[in-house]
């Protein structure tokens, strides 16, 4: 069955899991380039829009290979999480999970990533809130996800929500 979300646009992000050294889950977040018309110095998931002829798990694996170096072939993709509008810039995201092997060497698409953030899903829950923002003189609510000075909010923080929701750890 297919599943449709409002949005113009259709784009497909990674959900990066891995077992720590640790022994907990930690999931890979990009951190947005301050200089990006688009969402700058935000964090998300490794994701972008659909190409032409391709599924949106193939964007999602391509969109990770671009932007943080992650071979599609070393992602385990586990399944799909509910598809997220972002309310501003028109978009609908398609989420999907997937699992890697701990330790992976970072290469950043250094025209779009200033840094790769790696959290414990436990640091994620621990840190997790609500919020009132303000995005283009709009005030609205969004879960946020606060660790290490970092804040995850918006369409990251609702797919972020959905992923704790359904793992349950």
């Amino acid at each position: 069955m297919a599943m449709d979300v409002h949005g113009r646009t259709d784009s497909a992000v990674l959900a990066p899991l891995y077992t720590g050294a640790d022994g907990k889950l930690h999931a890979v977040f990009t951190r947005r380039r301050d200089d990006l018309r688009r969402h700058p110095g935000e964090i998300s998931f490794p994701g972008g829009r659909q190409d032409p002829g391709e599924t949106l798990m193939e964007t999602a694996l391509r969109e990770a290979h671009e932007e943080v170096g992650l071979p599609p072939g070393a992602v385990d993709v586990l399944g799909a999480l509910e598809p997220t509008p972002t309310f501003v810039t028109n978009y609908a995201i398609y989420p999907f999970v997937g699992l890697i092997e701990p330790g992976f060497e970072w290469v950043l698409g250094e025209t779009e990533v200033a840094e790769v953030l790696e959290f414990s899903l436990d640091e994620l829950r621990a840190g997790a809130g609500e919020r009132r923002l303000v995005r283009r003189g709009i005030p609205f609510r969004t879960p946020t996800f606060e660790v290490g000075g970092h804040l995850i909010w918006g369409a990251t923080g609702r797919i972020l929500q959905d992923l704790l929701a359904r793992i349950g750890v």
